[in-house]
């Protein structure tokens, strides 16, 4: 059986690039397609595989404004010759599932979530936006928003990260789906010893503007609590100037220090609403409780009261109220390990194995059928 993976782009390796390494784990000789390809940004597992581009990978600065040239990424990916394979598993939350699969070849799309800044955050991120690019973004969009919506139609069976994108795909595309959550590779964390674990909270992301860092600011201002923030992004600059002394900005860290933050914390902050959300999981792995919004992929993953608390609105009141709540917490970190496992890497790699290979099991089947009956129904005409 010949496989193709279909990703967004591969620039560096998060929460997406996660899932395409499992996938090439479990698919060792497909072939990858991107629209825009960093070598140096990609895990060795990925990097064994014959990746393609598309012709964005050519286009200047590409691996930099990648985003820039979305309005030419359907066309890009409809220049994919796929003929000759009998399963393609796209890799959707940037443009990926656009491609025209050949008659008879089945489409898998694995979607993190409909793209965001189109779909469900597209005023956001017009708001934000410069006077060009809010100028151009409602044709833009349109355009590109109708294509998603058609090129769904090109998909025989959709895989959703998590029920809360599960709903979109259902309100945006018009098609169900089943869930298989993500792989978090949840045995590298550990607790520690509970005279080893601080006061102090602890934020770990992307510092960009829909994971609400700033609320959560705002909350440790108030209460002059010790955070520590783990990361980097466009909204660096603007936080740094909002915080106060007890806030501590540490950058991106390697691996192996943010392991010892992670299980050392009292608790981590998850202030920004997540299509599926992969620090809660590593917080729960690491022994430690988390504070989430009570929105998206974090209310699937954290336990109130066992695992964490939620707060219900995005105000600083409610936040500062569920950090007083989770210091009230006694939870047993053996409890915490144990509602991680069940995010594994394995567990994913299981899961997607038996959802994809009962789906081509399926199309066999009813292959069979239609054989049978066309051959029942000639012997029955002569």
């Amino acid at each position: 059986m010949r496989v193709a993976l279909v990703h967004y782009w591969l620039i560096k390796m998060r929460g997406g690039e996660k899932v395409l390494e499992s996938l090439c784990r479990l698919w060792p000789e497909a072939d990858v397609y991107v629209n825009v390809l960093d070598p140096a940004g990609i895990s060795p597992t990925i990097a064994q595989h014959r990746i393609a581009t598309t012709f964005i990978n050519r286009l200047p600065l590409a691996q930099k404004l990648y985003k820039n040239y979305l309005p030419l990424m359907p066309i890009a990916l409809e220049q994919l010759d796929l003929r000759g394979y009998d399963l393609v598993i796209s890799s959707e939350s940037g443009p990926a599932k656009g491609i025209i699969p050949a008659p008879g070849t089945m489409h898998i799309c694995y979607c993190h979530s409909p793209m965001r800044y189109i779909w469900n955050m597209y005023h956001d991120y017009r708001d934000r936006a410069g006077w060009l690019k809010k100028a151009v973004m409602p044709p833009l969009a349109h355009y590109v928003r109708n294509w998603d919506a058609l090129s769904a139609t090109r998909v025989n069976h959709f895989v959703a990260n998590s029920w809360a994108v599960s709903h979109r795909i259902e309100s945006y595309y018009g098609r169900q789906s089943d869930v298989v959550y993500p792989p978090v590779d949840v045995d590298a964390f550990m607790p520690v010893d509970r005279s080893e674990v601080g006061d102090h909270f602890l934020m770990v992301g992307e510092l960009v503007p829909y994971k609400r860092h700033d609320l959560a600011i705002e909350a440790f201002n108030r209460t002059k609590q010790k955070l520590i923030v783990i990361g980097s992004g466009e909204m660096e600059r603007s936080l740094k100037k909002i915080a106060g002394p007890n806030i501590i900005f540490l950058g991106p860290q390697p691996f192996d220090a943010l392991r010892l933050h992670y299980s050392r914390c009292k608790a981590v902050i998850f202030p920004g609403e997540e299509d599926f959300g992969i620090v809660p999981v590593e917080a729960m792995a690491s022994g430690r409780p988390v504070v989430a919004y009570g929105k998206g992929g974090a209310t699937e993953t954290v336990q109130e009261g066992q695992t964490g608390v939620f707060f219900h609105e995005p105000i600083v009141e409610a936040l500062i109220d569920a950090i007083e709540r989770v210091k009230k917490l006694d939870i047993d970190p053996a409890n915490l390990v144990r509602r991680a496992s069940g995010f594994s890497v394995s567990n994913f790699e299981r899961n997607m194995s038996d959802f994809v290979h009962g789906k081509l099991k399926e199309r066999e089947a009813a292959s069979v059928r239609r054989m049978e009956v066309q051959k029942f129904g000639g012997d029955a005409g002569d």
